[in-house]
């Protein structure tokens, strides 16, 4: 079987030879199947998509999406319409994190997505781990995927919404699932502090070889198998682990920590750029840090240089028009009925043949590292509710990823300058923390039991700590701002280092 596997998913390999020499034909193909396919919906009647011949037509006529756009659409969906964005039925919807009027976002998922993109996607990384270790013996071990956070919810009798990841393990195609771990039961569990111990316990006599989730969880993970079986490291339990995939967030601050738990040359670790909009983009290279882009997915690319957001007509490009180490918002119109969308990444590019990319931010500021999606809107929402229960006034404030130290849990960094104080510094903190999971999802799964993210830390520092800061850098005047959240410790240490008299 594991050489059946290995031959059937390096073939893969060759039509994906064929798009890196060919992008824009590829592009052009996704794109010819895409408006075909949607000519009849009701958005594709709305935008004329039988008279569309060529992507210059469609960007004139589509205006760019966002989630506020599409949301009556979903809401219309998730009641049982069909056909409006997209031809197949919509039963799955991925619940993600919200935007500034919502906890949460719902994608629709359509079987296309599923199989062409989201599954495609897992299977191309194998293919890649297979192409630079030949000899692999992936398929002769077990797949340990740390799954969702929430269970599925069934909300009509043939619909269902909930993390993309617990949809996939939902529907994954029989060959994965004979060898998958844990069982399906304990992988959809929405307790993280139960599912963790029963994943640990399930696992770790198991003869695991890859494992696929997000670091910070995988961690957790793995440290309470050595609590439980007394090992010094994984491979004392699981010598045959080969392969970790990852994505969600960048995988720099782990690498050190799961390298000391997996003291092995041959460890390889692969990067995916995913999301509930669909897969982007995978590491294909080991040891690279940067991802080839993915054409044959379903996905029309187009990325708008940042200049042009907030435009009336923003103007974008198609893949042959970018230029390398410049950043672009990208723009997607997919196989699951997202028409020219913005999902708020910002990409640059490192390479144009093939054509490779980095994730480089998002368009609003955010916190990620753990895959929390905090944005400034739920920061903001936090301080004025906190402010609101204490009393507490607030000047300034910056907020920025505590990473894990071994066996330690990750947190969120806060420097905040008052300009009257609360009564109760702690009051304030816990209002804060209470409000911005009552809004974000991702941040209250995160949160959950304490487990990957800590309680907020917070500094209180004395006023015009923000003024000199900013002075020092001569960043004063009205056009300058303090970044409220980096998804990096860059700031926070900056201004927690003492400022030059």
């Amino acid at each position: 079987m594991n050489a059946l596997v290995s031959y059937l998913l390096k073939k893969r390999l060759q039509q994906v030879d064929l798009f890196k020499e060919n992008p824009s034909m590829a592009q052009l193909e996704v794109f010819h199947y895409l408006v075909q396919s949607a000519r009849y919906t009701e958005w594709g009647r709305k935008h004329g998509y039988e008279t569309i011949s060529d992507p210059d037509a469609f960007r004139a006529r589509v205006p760019i999406q966002d989630y506020e756009d599409v949301k009556p659409y979903v809401a219309r969906l998730r009641k049982g319409e069909q056909n409006l964005l997209w031809p197949t039925d919509a039963r799955w919807f991925a619940k993600s994190s919200g935007t500034t009027s919502d906890r949460s976002k719902y994608i629709p998922v359509s079987r296309e997505a599923l199989e062409d993109c989201h599954y495609k996607g897992g299977k191309d990384l194998l293919a890649f781990h297979y192409q630079q270790f030949p000899e692999s013996k992936l398929y002769q071990g077990m797949s340990l995927v740390v799954g969702g956070s929430s269970t599925l919810e069934q909300f009509r009798a043939d619909a269902y919404s909930g993390d993309l990841s617990a949809i996939i393990i939902r529907n994954l195609p029989m060959w994965v699932e004979v060898r998958r771990t844990p069982v399906i039961e304990t992988a959809l569990m929405e307790n993280w502090e139960e599912k963790i111990e029963r994943m640990a316990r399930e696992t770790m006599r198991e003869d695991v070889s890859c494992i696929a989730g997000v670091p910070s969880w995988t961690l957790i993970l793995m440290h309470r198998i050595l609590d439980l079986t007394g090992k010094k490291n994984i491979l004392e339990v699981w010598p045959n682990l080969e392969l970790f995939m990852h994505g969600g967030v960048s995988f720099r601050p782990y690498r050190a920590q799961f390298e000391a738990l997996i003291p092995s040359p041959n460890m390889n670790y692969l990067e995916s750029y995913n999301a509930s909009e669909g897969s982007f983009a995978i590491q294909d290279r080991r040891g690279a840090d940067d991802m080839l882009l993915m054409l044959d997915y379903g996905i029309f690319y187009e990325f708008m240089p940042l200049e042009e957001l907030g435009s009336e007509r923003p103007r974008t490009l198609l893949v042959h028009e970018v230029e390398v180490n410049v950043p672009y918002a990208i723009v997607i119109s997919t196989n699951g009925g997202l028409w020219r969308y913005m999902p708020g990444d910002t990409v640059r590019f490192t390479s144009r043949k093939p054509y490779r990319i980095q994730v480089s931010g998002r368009i609003k500021s955010f916190i990620n590292a753990f895959g929390e999606e905090l944005v400034v809107e739920n920061a903001d929402k936090g301080i004025e509710a906190a402010c609101q229960a204490t009393g507490a006034v607030v000047n300034e404030y910056t907020a920025g990823p505590v990473y894990m130290d071994t066996g330690a849990r990750g947190g969120h960094e806060w420097i905040i300058e008052f300009s009257t104080p609360p009564v109760d510094l702690d009051t304030f903190v816990q209002e804060m923390d209470r409000t911005m999971r009552a809004i974000n999802s991702d941040y209250d799964a995160k949160r959950r039991g304490d487990m990957a993210l800590g309680p907020p830390r917070v500094h209180a520092v004395s006023a015009g700590t923000f003024y000199a800061w900013m002075k020092q850098r001569g960043k004063l005047g009205g056009q300058h701002k303090v970044p409220r959240l980096c998804n990096d410790r860059h700031l926070i240490e900056s201004l927690l280092a003492p400022i030059p008299a």
